[in-house]
């Protein structure tokens, strides 16, 4: 979590109360933080010492998806509201007196390096030098929290007064950009500021977001002057100081999302300083397409809570009177809705992206209530935990391959989308893997959506060992599913691969049968129509597997009349979402097998023949039997 030192006496000092370690510890756990440190007694040591004095800091850890409290401003702000020392801010935008917008023009160069740009103008702002410190300090967590490190977000500072509108964001090649960079006295190209900051210990790590592009983003106004060559640096024309008092907020990005969000929370804490507090006078942005849109957008969300569903959670029976007070502490505005008794309207302020769910309120009001106050009480059933279906299904299958002589592995559950589809000569139809949108590295691009590439690294990294190596894993795999709320699905699988001087497809042929043993699966003849459960096997053509030894496992369902206990109905196309396809109504295709192409192998780096096994065993729960819907509602 984030951790934000304060100024003690000025944190005090806003909060109208002066607290002990001990009481602004409590008021913490209370409000859902923590603080870290109070630096009161190390300050008083240094003065003892003779060594220079500093003000006493709190450093309080906050969540992090909290970034209304990474500075002083919001903390205090939050705190007043918790305590009911006054109510939240209502924010306004206020346009300039002329009714004229100050005006931004995108050019579509843009698109190529750093798309989105937002802005917003404070106005009359009065700094001190505490608060102009957490102006920047701000900043500084925002780039390191949500703009992971500048990557994705941004910020720029300027002063207006020095600026002549309207201003241009471009993208340019670097040796034609030209401008004296922030705390410089020279001109320097862009191509030529980049091996000046090379070495610089604070900016050479931001360096290599925008290095390798043909065009650099740039910002000018209308004179040509350059304001900032994000996310690098400003430039020194602009530069605020305390004596500033008009400022103009730069953001680009390549989220928008997060983009809208860092310009709200800019403008927004440090709006309280504006001659007329709380109010931002917004931009007018001109995107290349023509289209305009004027940011920032400082409007609430308007959302709804169910009081049953928030006393249900914490195990009250809170009026609605009740639950609203609380939310109003955590600045939510709440309000009983006129077309139920049991919803309330609430109000989302512009500083709380946080809140995203329904849940998101329910904790909001336990804290307000205070976490210790619940009341502690026994169910009113007694149960006896289980584990589910699944997760029994697949300690059973570990524990046969196991004996069998098969070593359990336990990869990674992310790849590179690389080791997902094109190793295994596999393409990839973009409506199956979960893709990550800011991977790590190229390894952690995709959540698998197979086994098999887990296991045939193990082997590669343990192609040493003597032969044969026969591996196995029973674990997830994760599908798109549009028709889930979270949009995606986990899938419990079970994948096999052995590696030896021979391709042994007898080996985990051998392997399948004894799974299906274990789980009481007779073997059928695919030709066979009269039987009702089993499985077989048939070809098939995959590129991951050499041509005519590849098949695919078939499993015809029992749809016998269960007890009503473990009677499930079920769609066809809702099961065959999960588990697989089939030639039949009633036969899936659970899995394949066959020895994997030279190819395949040759991009893992293995240099002996591999087999492979990979069974689905969402259909196999023992606790299920699965009946279709128009049967049991003709």
């Amino acid at each position: 979590m984030p951790t934000v030192a304060v100024d003690k006496a000025d944190l005090f000092e806003r909060l109208g109360t002066t607290y002990t370690t001990e009481e602004f510890d409590q008021l913490c756990f209370d409000f859902g933080v923590e603080l870290d440190e109070d630096t009161t007694e190390e300050v008083k040591d240094n003065i003892k010492k003779g060594l220079p004095a500093e003000r006493p800091q709190l450093k309080i850890e906050i969540p992090a998806n909290r970034y209304d409290l990474l500075c002083i401003e919001g903390i205090a702000r939050a705190l007043r509201v918790f305590l009911q020392k006054s109510r939240a801010p209502t924010y306004k935008l206020v346009p300039p007196e002329n009714g004229g917008l100050l005006t931004i023009y995108v050019k579509p160069e843009t698109g190529r390096v750093r798309p989105y740009f937002a802005g917003a103008i404070l106005r009359d702002i009065k700094f001190t030098p505490r608060s102009y410190a957490s102006f920047i300090d701000l900043q500084d967590k925002l780039h390191q929290n949500i703009g992971r490190r500048r990557q994705l977000v941004a910020i720029g500072t300027h002063d207006l007064d020095t600026l002549t509108p309207p201003f241009r964001y471009e993208a340019r090649p670097p040796q034609s950009i030209k401008f004296v960079p922030l705390n410089q006295q020279q001109e320097f190209t862009a191509e030529n500021l980049m091996k000046h900051y090379e070495n610089d210990k604070h900016l050479s790590k931001y360096l290599h977001i925008i290095r390798d592009s043909s065009v650099y983003p740039i910002i000018y106004d209308r004179t040509d002057t350059v304001l900032s060559m994000p996310p690098i640096i400003n430039s020194e024309h602009s530069k605020i100081t305390l004596g500033t008092r008009n400022i103009f907020i730069d953001v680009t990005a390549t989220d928008e999302t997060k983009l809208a969000i860092v310009v709200n929370m800019v403008a927004l804490m440090f709006s309280e300083y504006c001659a007329e507090k709380f109010t931002v006078e917004p931009v007018r942005i001109v995107l290349p397409d023509g289209t305009e849109r004027v940011a920032p957008d400082i409007s609430s969300r308007k959302t709804a809570a169910r009081i049953s569903y928030i006393n249900g959670v914490t195990g009250l029976s809170l009026p609605p009177a009740r639950i609203i007070k609380l939310l109003n502490q955590m600045t939510l505005s709440a309000t009983q809705s006129e077309s139920s008794q049991d919803e309330l309207g609430v109000e989302i302020p512009p500083t709380r992206p946080d809140i995203l769910h329904e849940c998101d309120i329910v904790e909001d009001a336990a804290i307000a209530y205070g976490f210790n106050n619940l009341t502690k009480t026994f169910p009113s059933t007694s149960t006896v935990a289980q584990p589910l279906g699944v997760s029994k299904l697949s300690d059973l299958i570990r524990n046969e391959c196991a004996q069998a002589g098969w070593v359990e592995v336990l990869p990674l559950i992310l790849c590179s989308h690389d080791e997902n589809f094109a190793f295994l000569n596999h393409a990839d139809d973009g409506k199956t893997a979960v893709k990550l949108a800011n991977p790590k590295t190229t390894e952690y691009q995709v959540v698998r959506t197979t086994l098999i590439p887990g296991l045939l690294k193990t082997i590669r990294e343990n192609r040493n060992h003597p032969l044969p190596i026969r591996v196995f894993e029973s674990s997830d795999i994760v599908v798109k599913n549009p028709s889930v709320e979270r949009q995606a699905q986990n899938i419990r699988k079970v994948g096999a691969v052995w590696c030896n001087k021979t391709a042994g497809f007898e080996v985990v042929h051998g392997l399948l049968d004894r799974i299906m043993t274990i789980l009481e699966i007779p073997r059928i003849l695919s030709t066979d129509k009269t039987s009702k459960h089993g499985y077989y096997i048939k070809e098939v053509d995959d590129a991951m597997f050499f041509p005519g030894r590849a098949a695919t496992v078939c499993y015809r369902l029992n749809t016998s009349t269960p007890s009503p206990k473990s009677k499930v109905a079920v769609s066809k196309d809702a099961l065959k979402s999960v588990v697989g396809t089939g030639d039949s109504q009633q036969d899936l295709e659970v899995g394949t097998l066959g020895i994997l192409h030279p190819t395949v192998l040759q991009n893992f780096e293995i240099g002996y023949p591999c087999s492979s096994l990979e069974l689905n065993l969402e259909p196999f729960k023992k606790d299920v039997v699965y009946v279709w819907e128009d049967e049991v509602n003709p």
